[in-house]
């Protein structure tokens, strides 16, 4: 008994089409992952950086002195934005991807109604669409952080010359504090790109026609398993890691101007 038998390989050369359209599909699903990732992460990360405390009054006692303890005191500081966002968060990093897709799919999905289509004549919309999703909010969830520590990182001053020169909080966060902050974390946003695309890999779970699809369809057809496994294993390699060796060279280039 082998482990890898060199004659089933032509067995799975008829399935290369396959093949190829999983891989187109797992580079789109990775794509708009992280498109969609990112919007709901910057919506998330504004919303723990937010100042916004409707019961700010309680915390001032009869005289006008603020209190320093008590439940009042608490309730006072109480944030709503950055609780729900610090929810949503916690809540999608603790929890398994495959569930989330699952909660997605069959649960939020089951109750619309998507259009069924096929993009580039073979890409099922009403799967392909759900997947996006669900791994988006899973992406959102830890490009949150990065995107939060990236504002935090831009030197207060720069908030203050900012006012000094007269432009608003929403201005200073556009034209000032954003471009800078994605400067810094654009490799760590190009990172998450490689994340999903291996990642993506649950989602033939719901049926999505991605490159385990692909495999999963060959063991169906001919009974082999391990030969298209590495198939797989190698067209993933060939994705990931030439990817990852550009992001490290952007890296170092646009770390070039921050050398003093």
């Amino acid at each position: 008994m082998q482990f890898i038998n060199l004659e089933n390989f032509p067995q799975i050369a008829p399935y290369a089409e396959l093949f190829w359209q999983g891989t187109l599909v797992t580079v789109l699903l990775a794509l708009f992952t992280v498109i969609i990732g990112f919007c709901l992460a910057l919506i998330l990360a504004l919303m723990r950086m937010s100042n916004i405390h409707p019961f700010r009054f309680l915390g001032l006692d009869a005289e006008g002195h603020e209190r320093e303890k008590g439940f009042l005191h608490l309730l006072s500081r109480f944030n709503p934005l950055d609780f729900i966002a610090t929810a949503y968060v916690e809540i999608i990093r603790s929890t398994p991807a495959l569930v989330q897709i699952f909660i997605i799919y069959f649960g939020v999905f089951s109750l619309i109604d998507l259009p069924s289509f096929q993009l580039f004549g073979f890409i099922r919309f009403e799967r392909f669409f759900p997947g996006v999703v669900a791994l988006g909010m899973n992406s959102g969830a830890y490009l949150c952080e990065i995107i939060r520590s990236g504002i935090q990182s831009i030197d207060s001053g720069q908030t203050e010359a900012a006012r000094s020169l007269g432009l608003s909080q929403k201005q200073n966060l556009r034209y000032v504090i954003l471009p800078q902050a994605i400067k810094n974390i654009l490799p760590a946003i190009a990172n998450e790109f490689v994340v999903i695309i291996k990642e993506s890999a649950v989602t033939y779970t719901i049926g999505v026609q991605d490159i385990m699809s692909a495999v999963n369809a060959v063991k169906g057809a001919t009974f082999i398993i391990v030969e298209p496994l590495l198939v797989a294993t190698a067209i993933y390699f060939c994705l990931c890691f030439p990817t990852s060796k550009v992001i490290a060279y952007i890296e170092r280039r646009m770390s070039r101007g921050d050398k003093r």
